[in-house]
């Protein structure tokens, strides 16, 4: 009964965003900023006890990474709302119109999608970051987060239906489901009556149960396991930097490389500086027979290990023997997320843009930039990896559908 009232809040409230100016929704979203920083403290006074029981239940340092909130962390996140502030408002605008023999006017116009429900794990910068976008594009947001983060969510929520209410908004406008059961999750996956769109933030688990069992409309948002490609001819310290930050800045994110294709004209030249390297930020490193041999410590890969994502300080590498294979690799195991090649081939680069099968493709670039404030959308609701209706970060525009507007004046059929 919980669920089934907080959906028909979600309706009700989704009646009363029709009313709500984008001046509106920007002071909103100014105070939400603010409050969040005022209340620093409080939310990471709640996030402690969602990492005691973290590592009570020993859970991977990665993932600890991706649960824990920092003051600066905090902060960022009230920066990506404040950068959703400075992004035009895509409700309302016309895609176009024109006029049929008949006179008719015919146009689209971009509208919400109306109640998104989102599930997601362990990550609680995006309560905040599904609150900014979907408030920014006039949708409700209905939240189901992982037991995990569960004190952390329920912080933030709170903070943020504060704000809604001194500024004489329904705050169920975001709401958040506080039953940690899987249940829940369950009958949560079926309120097609109540809920346009549903959109799973995190593991594979999750993404397949969502994808498999749900009756609402699913954007899916996707694994990560992304490759770099090191060409001949590339610049190999360029190649080590790259792939450095790619593997090592953060771990347990879906936009880290998991995989790396090295061609065999340059393997001798970056493996001792490269292992020695990753090595060094404690990174197991498994690779095939050629590239184990120019290195120590480095153990064997198996097929396996081509397409996994680790999510963790670890990476897997193979010898290519040029562009072409190193994209029938790609193609064959990776997630749809993010590719790089490293290259100073002009011609190599342009045939990796057009035939790899990902989100985002990056020539001489870490893929840890697939990321909605990077790209300047303030923010991502996820990073989609199928191919209908958005792909790669989700920022304002892939929270909106149209309808078509007609003008006329008398004409009948």
């Amino acid at each position: 009964m919980e669920l089934i009232q907080i959906c028909k809040n979600a309706k009700t409230a989704e009646r009363a965003f029709a009313k709500v100016k984008t001046a509106v929704k920007n002071e909103v979203l100014e105070k939400t900023a603010e409050r969040l920083q005022a209340q620093a403290d409080f939310i990471l006074g709640e996030n402690e006890k969602d990492l005691a029981n973290a590592r009570e239940k020993q859970m991977p340092d990665a993932l600890v990474d991706r649960l824990k909130l920092t003051k600066e962390r905090i902060d960022q996140m009230a920066q990506g709302l404040k950068q959703i502030v400075g992004l035009d408002d895509p409700i309302g605008e016309v895609l176009g119109m024109k006029q049929r023999p008949n006179g008719l006017l015919i146009g689209r116009k971009r509208v919400p999608l109306g109640v998104v429900g989102i599930i997601y794990e362990s990550r609680p910068n995006v309560t905040a970051d599904a609150f900014g976008l979907c408030f920014k594009t006039s949708n409700v947001v209905i939240l189901k987060g992982g037991s995990d983060a569960i004190h952390s969510n329920l912080a933030i929520v709170s903070c943020i239906q504060d704000v809604l209410k001194e500024e004489g908004l329904d705050p169920n406008m975001i709401q958040i489901i506080s039953d940690t059961d899987r249940k829940t999750t369950s009958e949560f996956m079926k309120m097609n009556q109540y809920v346009d769109v549903l959109i799973p933030r995190g593991g594979a688990g999750l993404i397949r149960s969502v994808v498999e069992n749900a009756t609402i409309p699913v954007i899916e948002t996707g694994t990560g396991n992304c490759h770099v490609y090191v060409d001949d001819p590339c610049d190999l310290e360029m190649a080590v930097n790259i792939i450095m930050n790619a593997k090592t800045q953060r771990v347990g994110v879906c936009n880290a490389c998991e995989s790396l294709l090295i061609h065999k004209n340059v393997a001798e030249a970056i493996m001792p500086v490269l292992a020695k390297k990753l090595q060094e930020k404690h990174v197991e490193i498994v690779a095939d027979e050629n590239l184990a041999s120019m290195a120590e410590g480095i153990l064997p890969a198996t097929e396996e290990d081509w397409g996994r994502e680790y999510l963790d300080y670890k990476i897997s590498m193979k010898t290519v023997s040029g562009v072409e294979e190193a994209i029938a690799h790609i193609n064959r195991y990776n997630t749809g997320h993010s590719e790089c090649i490293v290259t100073n081939d002009y011609f190599h680069a342009q045939q990796f843009l057009d035939e790899v099968d990902a989100a985002a493709v990056y020539v001489n670039a870490s893929t840890r930039f697939t990321d909605g404030f990077e790209f300047g959308f303030g923010a991502e609701i996820g990073i989609s990896t199928q191919k209908l209706h958005a792909r790669g970060p989700m920022g304002l525009e892939a929270l909106t559908t149209t309808k078509y507007i007609i003008y006329g004046n008398g004409q009948i059929r």
